[in-house]
């Protein structure tokens, strides 16, 4: 446990940390070429893996007196975080990052997680001047492979197409709002490329055909899965990920959606269905969205 307890010293030091990393970055010219400015991307990734290597130095690219949680079951600020590592198991956090990108002042990862048990999650963070002010993320148990024997990570992790980002962004920003906001089912093809569909979903198998069929199977059950709004449209190159509020089997949920895009049709896709905690059990007043 030593090195959670470095780290439950190092955000205690945080607030100057962050004061000195400002600091630093308005150093001389000079000083700037003798130094490898990381990107923000990178931070982001570096921060979610010291949960597990103990370094304390991803504490810094936190802005400790903006830092703004939506975590629901996490404190706000640093102090929240603090709270968490100073419950962690024994043996610690584990975090993998699988995918990571970068869009504008935000960063979005995939990460396979041993965080009070086995998770894959989602995380979202917005930077101001090149530090963490804002966190957002969604997390579910990990699940055995779907029917399709594909698990919730595995597939392609870096990204391509870069000048197509804006275009990729707003065929997906498109689909959520007509099919999975308005219901608009017939017009799933003209989105999806068909059985060449891929599905990480744990209970769906791949193509238009293993979506139809668990969309019928949810109706026989009378288990409804409703999206009513979409909050975030994210992306880098051909990977965008989507941020969505509405309902499964009448729970409250919110519904992080990665995407792959290929010659302007959706190809492979991840997701992670969370369950909001009602309000009354909310550790921050910030909202899960």
């Amino acid at each position: 446990m030593r090195k959670f307890n470095l780290i439950i010293a190092a955000i205690a030091m945080a607030s100057c940390i962050s004061c000195s990393s400002q600091e630093e970055q308005k150093g001389t010219k000079t000083e700037e070429k003798k130094t490898v400015e990381l990107s923000n991307k990178q931070k982001a990734v570096a921060l979610l893996e010291s949960l597990e290597s103990g370094d304390q130095t991803p504490i810094s690219y936190i802005n400790s007196n903006k830092y703004i949680q939506h975590n629901l079951a996490v404190g706000d600020g640093l102090e929240g975080f603090g709270v968490v590592m100073q419950n962690a198991p024994e043996g610690g956090f584990k975090a993998k990052v699988v995918r990571a990108f970068q869009d504008g002042d935000f960063v979005f990862t995939h990460t396979i997680y041993d965080f009070f048990g086995p998770k894959i999650g989602f995380d979202i963070f917005r930077f101001e001047n090149g530090l963490i002010v804002e966190h957002w993320d969604n997390l579910i148990p990990v699940a055995p492979a779907n029917p399709s024997g594909r698990s919730q990570t595995d597939g392609p992790t870096n990204s391509s197409d870069l000048d197509k980002t804006a275009v990729n962004k707003a065929l997906v920003k498109n689909f959520v709002s007509s099919i999975l906001v308005q219901g608009q089912y017939d017009q799933l093809g003209d989105y999806i490329e068909g059985e060449n569909y891929l599905q990480h979903n744990p209970f769906i198998a791949d193509g238009l055909s293993g979506l139809s069929s668990a969309i019928e199977e949810m109706a026989k059950n009378n288990i409804q899965m409703i999206y009513t709004k979409n909050h975030m449209v994210l992306g880098e190159g051909n990977f965008v990920l989507t941020v969505s509020e509405g309902t499964f089997a009448n729970e409250h949920t919110s519904y992080y959606d990665l995407f792959r895009v290929e010659a302007g049709k959706i190809v492979e896709h991840w997701d992670v269905v969370e369950t909001i905690l009602p309000s009354d059990q909310w550790k921050n007043t910030n909202g899960k969205f």
